[in-house]
């Protein structure tokens, strides 16, 4: 009996064949690797789900506690941080009253000023009070500053020091100012060493017109009182080059003299 063919058939020979039984062992082997890496992820997740089962009630209980702190931060915020900060602010304007009037007067009359917006009036509480009474608030931090200075200007330089030493500004020129009045406070206790250090980072705190040359002549001023007269003559130098049209520049020849002679 004759053996049909199909029509462009060839039968393959025996390196083809190999190849094909190699192909279709690495396919066999692909679809068994898939698989077994789909069981281990089914049985991940059925021991995750074992997990959450077992420790549901601890999981609930972290979810509440965080939504508990997250509200209690917000209601705190809403209900007694924020009226806090706006009672301290209304206390605090009647005193700043009393220091921007000590400002513009002079003798017994500034002193009493001073000392009221220290202690308060009017019904009001004075710097001091609103600094123990509203600790963390703006308006605290903010008579930390007026009390400084206050007691500055009143000659109780210790309180002076402690007060701006616990006063922190971000501010371009409030910042400097209060590190330079703490370099007053010194120059008036006669240490002009710890009085220098903080004109020197008053005056690198910040760079503007105002304030930086302000406490770099103070800087040059109190390096010649101490005898450095390098020190002197390089903060006399940077006012001339970078602050010719500050007030402080004016100033600069007569004291540079005097860096130059220590030399």
């Amino acid at each position: 009996m004759a053996t049909y063919k199909k029509r462009g058939y060839k039968p393959k020979s025996e390196k083809e064949q190999e190849d094909i039984n190699e192909d279709e062992k690495a396919y066999v082997e692909g679809e068994s690797t898939t698989q077994e890496v789909f069981e281990n992820l089914d049985e991940t997740a059925n021991k995750t789900e074992e997990w959450v089962a077992s420790n549901q009630k601890g999981i609930f209980i972290f979810i509440g506690v965080v939504v508990i702190a997250v509200f209690g931060y917000i209601g705190y915020q809403k209900f007694v941080n924020q009226p806090k900060q706006d009672e301290a602010a209304n206390e605090i304007a009647q005193s700043q009253i009393y220091f921007e009037n000590a400002l513009d007067a002079s003798g017994k009359v500034q002193d009493s000023l001073y000392n009221l917006s220290l202690t308060g009036g009017n019904g009001k509480y004075g710097f001091i009070d609103i600094i123990d009474n509203y600790g963390g608030t703006s308006a605290a931090n903010q008579a930390q500053y007026y009390a400084g200075m206050a007691y500055l200007n009143t000659g109780k330089y210790d309180k002076a020091i402690e007060h701006l030493e616990n006063f922190s500004s971000e501010d371009e020129i409030l910042a400097p100012l209060a590190k330079g009045a703490i370099g007053d406070a010194f120059m008036q206790l006669e240490q002009p060493e710890e009085a220098l250090g903080y004109y020197e980072s008053a005056a690198n705190m910040r760079s503007n017109s105002f304030t930086t040359p302000k406490f770099l002549l103070k800087a040059a001023i109190t390096a010649i009182e101490l005898k450095k007269g390098a020190k002197a003559e390089e903060y006399l130098t940077k006012i001339e080059d970078e602050y010719a049209d500050a007030p402080e520049a004016e100033k600069v020849a007569v004291y540079m003299g005097e860096a130059k002679a220590l030399k």
